[in-house]
């Protein structure tokens, strides 16, 4: 890993957790970076930054609740006051779904806009002028391949995915002056228990591991190549395995990526 993160301050949402966790852990062994962690979680945040071997002045813990975007203000307040300004933000928090869009409950949908994409959405926005403030800065954002394309089972997290989308490219070029940078990550299967944490028609968890996420990539492996991407400043990056060529299928042979969408096991 490069010297890109040292001297940094870097915040983490969904840090309790999967690639939030990974992503503490690599930083911690391998910059000096200072980390804020948040999530719902705080005990379990704690828990992240004492097994990462933190030293209790290179991190602070902020639990936040993107559901509750309207708290996203003072939280960023907070956030700036632990250690000065915020220099590279990373939106990892989110929420999946595994159910048919007709068998979705509406508030189901909303639920999960909400959380990966509005709540995403105020925080970068709180955040903001305190980057420009200091001269610039960096969010990364943790789309999805369904940030790119849908399949079934996940119409609702497509939706929110796609949307992060056309935000933080028109983000992008809107702050190109003012030196603040957008990287969007979009993984694969990774070895996460994001599927079992994902909401079904429902509302409940799924409570099961997706047989492809379970043969997905190393989450700590993915940690790794997104902070090398996000290292190296790049406007988009699709990590995962075999599962990207979708990313191609679409540009170049859409009408082919519909007939392999419709046969492929998505769960």
């Amino acid at each position: 890993m490069n010297t890109y993160f040292n001297d940094k301050i870097v915040w983490i949402t969904g840090a309790s957790s999967g690639i939030g966790e990974a992503l503490v852990r690599q930083l911690a062994i391998h910059t000096n970076a200072t980390i804020i962690l948040s999530s719902r979680h705080e005990d379990q945040l704690y828990s992240v930054a004492e097994k990462a071997g933190l030293a209790v002045n290179r991190y602070a813990v902020i639990p936040l609740d993107l559901s509750n975007y309207k708290e996203m203000p003072a939280i960023a307040a907070k956030a700036v006051e632990k250690f000065g300004r915020i220099d590279i933000l990373v939106n990892n928090a989110g929420l999946s779904q595994r159910s048919l869009a007709m068998e979705t409950d509406i508030e189901v949908d909303k639920r999960v806009m909400d959380i990966d994409y509005t709540g995403t959405v105020a925080l970068t926005k709180a955040v903001v002028p305190y980057m420009i403030r200091n001269g610039g800065g960096q969010i990364a954002v943790v789309s999805s391949l369904m940030g790119i394309f849908g399949a079934p089972m996940r119409s609702g997290y497509a939706a929110a995915k796609h949307a992060l989308h056309g935000f933080f490219d028109a983000l992008r070029a809107e702050l190109y002056k003012q030196k603040i940078e957008i990287t969007i990550i979009c993984p694969g299967f990774i070895q996460t228990d994001i599927s079992i944490h994902a909401v079904t028609g429902d509302g409940s968890a799924q409570g099961t591991m997706d047989h492809a996420t379970m043969k997905g990539m190393p989450v700590d492996l993915f940690a790794k190549k997104m902070l090398h991407a996000i290292g190296r400043r790049k406007k988009q990056k699709v990590i995962g395995g075999k599962e990207v060529a979708a990313v191609y299928l679409k540009r170049f042979f859409p009408g082919l990526l519909a007939k392999v969408i419709r046969k492929a096991k998505v769960v």
